[in-house]
């Protein structure tokens, strides 16, 4: 959720690359947000803000989980997953923003990390250029995602619960992120989401809409 609390910037691969990436843990339901609510009080939760965002569009490829590419406010941006913590936290690194209209050859770059090469004939792409590209692929899928979220911290550690709707399907969500794993661990198992799957927005995304 690291983007959330990010300037609204077009930011090159190169400027993303220096960012520290954070772990993530996150868990998705329909009972998630009052257990949550439950928990946070009890272990001295710090409320940060409630935030609806703005719409996203993401773009799920049937052959990876592990690039993660939406467009929102305007710009198309690309996150990709470098590893697993041995507590089975995920690490998705900032691969870039980019305003649209995107370069032929930085969109090359980013269908390659969703392993959904196409022929671009174009120097440039709008986003219904890219839109109506990524439509023709049957193995892509676009969807429309709107976020309720709230955010607060458990001993220094990044968490939120959130309503989430995948193309108008509400489900409930909470995520706990840091750098710090000890701490970030101790967190999960604060609001007592440690025993229920890690899973990511691509995945949430997939099984909502059947892919």
């Amino acid at each position: 959720m690291t983007d959330a609390y990010a300037k609204n910037v077009a930011t090159s691969a190169e400027e993303a690359a220096r960012i520290v990436p954070r772990a993530e843990f996150r868990v998705f339901g329909q009972d998630i947000v009052e257990a949550v609510k439950e928990k946070m009080w009890s272990c001295r939760a710090q409320l940060y803000k409630a935030r609806t965002m703005p719409p996203e569009t993401y773009i799920l490829s049937r052959f990876t989980d592990e690039a993660n590419v939406k467009v929102r406010d305007g710009l198309l941006d690309i996150k990709t997953r470098t590893g697993l913590t041995p507590e089975g936290y995920e690490i998705f690194q900032p691969r870039g923003k980019f305003q649209f209209p995107v370069k032929k050859e930085e969109l090359e770059e980013i269908l390659s990390h969703l392993k959904a090469p196409l022929p671009l004939e174009k120097e440039s792409y709008s986003f219904e250029d890219f839109r109506a590209l990524a439509a023709s692929c049957p193995d892509l899928a676009l969807v429309r995602v709107d976020k309720k979220r709230y955010g607060f911290t458990v001993n220094g550690v990044i968490c939120e619960f959130a309503y989430v709707w995948f193309n108008g399907a509400r489900v409930e969500t909470a995520c706990c992120e840091s750098e710090d794993y000890a701490a970030m661990k101790g967190a999960v198992e604060a609001l007592g989401l440690a025993g229920r799957p890690n899973t990511n927005y691509l995945r949430a995304a997939k099984a909502v809409i059947g892919m």
